[in-house]
């Protein structure tokens, strides 16, 4: 890195360097103004914040586009396997702070807006999130983006473009309030818009078979109604490389937008009616689908975003003149979970309907070609479609998964020929009433790998949910534990953190996370760990800024930031947390000494998903009683930070000491929060559940806050008869904590508002919380205990930092380009 900004030192003396794609203080100076000029059409006087965000944005765009130029050409010259990362989702973060870091310039461009009078900080706080995903799945994918071009893989991840993404969570008497997400507002300056990259998708209608004129049996799928996608790409660059690969984003419009017949008959709504139903389809993600018609737009969208992408891909092929029987040996087409799994039938209908290649040819083309990540052990959440809403969207997909279906089990039967129960099982048709499309077994016997995303998952999904599929194909198991990006996660969020590893480290493990290791050797250095301790402080202080400002909670840097962020959810047992919560307050209204500690809470819950819902409340509730009680409030605060968020996670992964990861054993996929929250320097209380099994082995026993049943346990329990109320009925805390939430104490005296949720603890406690209660709030207990010997606890959060080489999205993806892409890295020139 030193070497690049010598060079700019030397660049910035040349006065001919191209205001477009130079990176001295002086080439970015004038490029913003010209920028500010000549798109934004205003000048320094009048500018506002959003003028000055959308200037440098395009500043920034142009030097990557450039990149991006260089990059297609190396790969169009090298014809490179390239990997398509289809993913109904994508939480890219917010881009400029991002890309600053990547192009290596984020001091040059401080200083051309200082000399302008600007604050760069104040620019990056006023970029608004593309909110396109809901969580983990769409998080994970801009991780594997920023790796795969950081590792200079050639790529290219396809999606939509979502004109509403995930709802804007607010907070109104406790409860959670959803709001559109109008993230596209002020328009998108990272985006170029593609309108001659467009590909029609047909739905509907009915199909009819044929002998063409060389006598082989034909289909024609005459559709009822015709949409078009059109591409918007975004440039995702590498860290410190020249590689800037592409983000392939879909927008829904009509193929005729106007129907000038009806207006001249005074139809005016129905004149342009077409329009606005084709842009339904990208209009906002997940559209509640409790209703047939939410149904249907979902699927919809799967099927439009798999349909352009896989064209696309066609389109590029052909261009090179290649055989598509070689279309797999260009592509590595991954499947992130079941929305995309379509994909199998529609590849294979544009193989065989549209490019006229046999079946057999067509079926070795799409199996070598697609691969699959499964991302959950919950049967409920393997997505399956009704066969008569599947048959009315896609006829003709039907009758190739009918097909596919068909010999697939003609070969099941040969290899288990007395096993009817087993053929069903396996079947990609559920014959249950009204029958349904199972969507993962498509793509288990469509694409020749499956995996899932942490050890203890994939050992899961073949004793459990996919077991019948392991069973035929073990070989197509593998596991591929996720991974964060340390740009994004620890330079950009913890630049203090960021700071100090580099000053010890070296740069290096920027680009090799395994480098920390480095720090093992001053773990017990105590000038080490005060500079350790003060960089966490800053972040702490930043945190408390943040919560002050936003929900008017004052909150001691200095106390135990004990915090779990993440998508509101009764198998993620935030309720267990509030139970400890509880606990402690009764504690300290009994007298006792506890060390000061700040409960945060962070995440969204589904609109539809009233417990989850219930327990924010719950959580508000609480906090509303502790932060106004002075007996404890000095001792114990509880804060809801509201509409969790990429941007807002830049400001809690640094702050917390505690990290939460107490899901129910065997529940949780991977989990990649907890990677985050370990990477800062937080302690892990948690579950043996997900990628925890990993990061305790990596950072140690010692170093890991253990507690509650195993996956293995849990099934025991539940097999057994669980009796929940029993366990109440035995520990008096536990029954002093849920007594008290029911008797209204939270809720100003309605002793009714959280019955349901007591309920359901006594009554059912399907997430086993009052089975590991005890367990955790011993655990707890350890947390305290070790929180008040802070050279312990600073040496534990230093061997965390130390041993999270693994848990790097840089390694996620080279392991995924050897064992399941067979992709190499393609070296971009400066």
């Amino acid at each position: 890195m030193n070497a690049r900004k010598e060079g700019r030192k030397s660049a910035s003396l040349d006065s001919a360097e191209h205001t477009r794609t130079g990176l001295s203080v002086e080439a970015l100076r004038r490029a913003f103004l010209d920028n500010l000029f000549y798109i934004q059409g205003r000048f320094p006087e009048i500018a506002t914040a959003n003028d000055h965000y959308q200037a440098l944005a395009y500043t920034l765009r142009d030097r990557l586009l450039h990149r991006w130029v260089k990059t297609i050409h190396a790969y169009k010259e090298k014809d490179p396997r390239t990997v398509c990362y289809l993913s109904a989702e994508y939480l890219p973060g917010p881009h400029l702070a991002n890309n600053l870091l990547s192009l290596g310039i984020t001091d040059e461009t401080r200083e051309a807006l200082h000399g302008l009078g600007l604050d760069l900080d104040v620019i990056i706080a006023h970029e608004e999130e593309p909110g396109l995903g809901n969580g983990g799945l769409g998080r994970l994918a801009a991780c594997f983006m920023d790796s795969l071009a950081t590792l200079e893989i050639p790529a290219i991840g396809y999606g939509i473009r979502y004109e509403y993404g995930i709802f804007d969570q607010k907070i109104q008497d406790g409860w959670q309030v959803e709001t559109s997400d109008s993230w596209l507002h002020y328009g998108n300056p990272w985006e170029v818009r593609r309108p001659n990259v467009c590909y029609d998708v047909s739905i509907g209608g009915h199909t009819e078979h044929f002998t063409d004129e060389q006598g082989r049996l034909r289909v024609r799928w005459r559709h009822g109604d015709l949409f078009r996608g059109v591409a918007y790409d975004t440039p995702i660059p590498g860290y410190g490389v020249e590689t800037v690969n592409l983000l392939r984003l879909w927008r829904a419009e009509a193929a005729e937008d106007f129907d000038f017949q009806a207006f001249n008959q005074g139809d005016y709504v129905g004149a342009v009616m077409r329009k606005v139903r084709s842009e339904t389809i990208s209009k906002v993600l997940y559209p509640n689908d409790d209703a047939e018609i939410g149904k249907r737009l979902r699927l919809l969208q799967q099927y439009f975003f798999v349909s352009c992408s896989l064209q696309d891909m066609l389109r590029i092929y052909k261009s090179s003149g290649r055989p598509l029987a070689e279309f797999h040996a260009k592509y590595a087409a991954q499947l992130n979970d079941t929305h995309p799994t379509i994909a199998v039938a529609e590849l294979m209908r544009l193989l065989v309907d549209e490019n006229d290649l046999d079946w057999d040819g067509a079926w070795e083309v799409t199996r070598r070609t697609l691969s699959y990540t499964n991302h959950t052990l919950l049967p409920e959440a393997l997505e399956k479609w009704p066969l008569p809403l599947f048959q009315n969207v896609l006829p003709r997909h039907l009758e190739i998964i009918y097909e596919i279906n068909r010999r697939f089990l003609d070969d099941m039967r040969m290899r288990y020929p007395h096993d009817p129960e087993r053929i069903a099982r396996l079947s990609i048709i559920d014959e249950t009433a009204p029958k349904y499309v199972r969507m993962a077994h498509l793509a288990c016997v469509g694409g020749h790998a499956i995996n899932g995303v942490a050890a203890l998952h994939t050992r899961l999904l073949g004793d459990t949910v996919l077991k019948d599929f392991h069973d035929v194909w073990p070989d197509k198991f593998q596991n591929k534990t996720n991974g964060v990006t340390p740009r994004r996660f620890l330079m950009l969020a913890n630049p203090d953190l960021a700071s100090l590893l580099s000053e010890t480290l070296g740069d290096g493990w920027t680009h090799d996370l395994d480098r920390l290791r480095g720090l093992e050797r001053y773990a017990d250095d105590a000038a080490f760990q005060e500079r350790w301790r003060q960089a966490k402080r800053i972040r702490k202080a930043a945190l408390a800024e943040r919560i002050l400002a936003c929900r008017g909670i004052a909150i001691d840097p200095a106390s135990l930031f004990d915090i779990q962020a993440k998508r509101i959810h009764e198998y993620k047992r935030q309720h267990l947390n509030l139970l400890h919560v509880v606990t402690l307050y009764n504690r300290l209204k009994r007298n006792a000494d506890l060390p000061p500690r700040t409960f945060i809470f962070g995440g969204k819950a589904a609109p539809g998903y009233y417990m989850a819902k219930l327990i924010i409340k719950l959580i508000n509730s609480v906090a509303e009683v502790i932060n106004r009680d002075p007996g404890v409030n000095e001792r114990l605060k509880v804060v809801f930070v509201p509409d969790y968020s990429v941007k807002v996670a830049h400001n809690v992964y640094p702050a917390a000491d505690l990290s939460e990861q107490i899901s129910t054993a065997g529940m949780e996929a991977s989990g990649t929060g907890n990677m985050k929250f370990s990477l800062n320097g937080a302690l892990t209380i948690g579950t043996l559940d997900g990628a925890n099994v990993e990061i305790r082995e990596e950072v140690g026993a010692d170093n890991f806050f253990l507690f509650g049943l195993t996956a293995e346990q849990v099934a025991q329990v539940k097999a057994a008869g669980y009796r929940p109320r029993d366990i109440y009925q035995g520990d008096p805390e536990l029954r002093e904590a849920i007594d008290l939430i029911a008797s209204g104490h939270f809720a100003h005296g309605d002793s009714g508002l959280f019955q349901p949720l007591v309920d359901n603890l006594l009554q059912r406690d399907d997430y086993l919380l009052l089975a590991d209660y005890r367990a955790y709030v011993d655990c707890q207990d350890r947390v305290a205990s070790a929180w008040n010997e802070p050279e312990r606890w600073t040496r534990m959060a230093i061997l965390n930092v130390a041993r999270m080489g693994k848990f790097s999205s840089d390694r996620t993806i080279a392991e995924y380009c050897r064992d399941i892409w067979r992709a190499t890295p393609v070296k971009i020139g400066a």
